[in-house]
């Protein structure tokens, strides 16, 4: 019982830092990434897909980024995908391709940014207690069935307490690598 319940809580605190992640590459900097567009799905043929399932990405430089749909037909769609993204990016339509010039950001933008990294890093880190609480109502469950002693208890809850403050810790190291990202001149 008790490795059980820490076995299964750590996958679960992993799986909300890689979500922190794929939001946080979806955050823009002052430079073009791919992580910007890859989310935005596209009306393909009925379907809402995403971007990158229908168009090659690449960013040719730090302030450019070029997506190249394998279906020319779908060039209009991806055009308005993006019009209607919250990205803030205007698509330049150049018969094959589409480019999106990614311009620097102003100082003001930069730290709105800032608090969407702050608060995405709040929502992880508050997912992480959740698991933590969770997996200690399962100890504190296994110890009125009597599946463990007390002393059990209290080291697995010890366990649990460094497992939570490894991950929290990660979640602050990542955060922290973003908001010098996008605070970069």
């Amino acid at each position: 019982m008790t490795h059980e319940a820490l076995s299964t809580i750590e996958p679960k605190m992993q799986r909300a830092i890689e979500a922190m992640e794929r939001e946080f590459a979806g955050i823009r900097t002052g430079r073009a990434s791919t992580g910007l567009v890859e989310r935005i799905t596209v009306d393909y043929y009925g379907t809402q897909t995403p971007l990158n399932q229908v168009a090659g990405i690449s960013t040719p430089d730090a302030h450019l980024i070029v997506i190249q749909p394998w279906d020319r037909s779908v060039l209009s769609a991806i055009e308005k995908a993006i019009t209607k993204s919250d990205i803030g990016l205007t698509p330049n339509v150049d018969g094959t391709v589409v480019r999106l010039n990614v311009p620097p950001l102003t100082e003001e933008r930069r730290r709105d940014m800032v608090k969407q990294v702050r608060r995405r890093t709040e929502e992880a880190r508050v997912e992480v207690r959740n698991h933590r609480r969770e997996a200690a109502d399962a100890l504190k469950k296994g110890l009125r069935d009597g599946d463990l002693s007390e002393d059990e208890e209290h080291r697995e809850l010890e366990n649990l307490q460094r497992l939570t403050d490894r991950h929290i810790e990660a979640i602050d190291v990542r955060a922290d690598r973003k908001e010098a990202e996008i605070l970069e001149v």
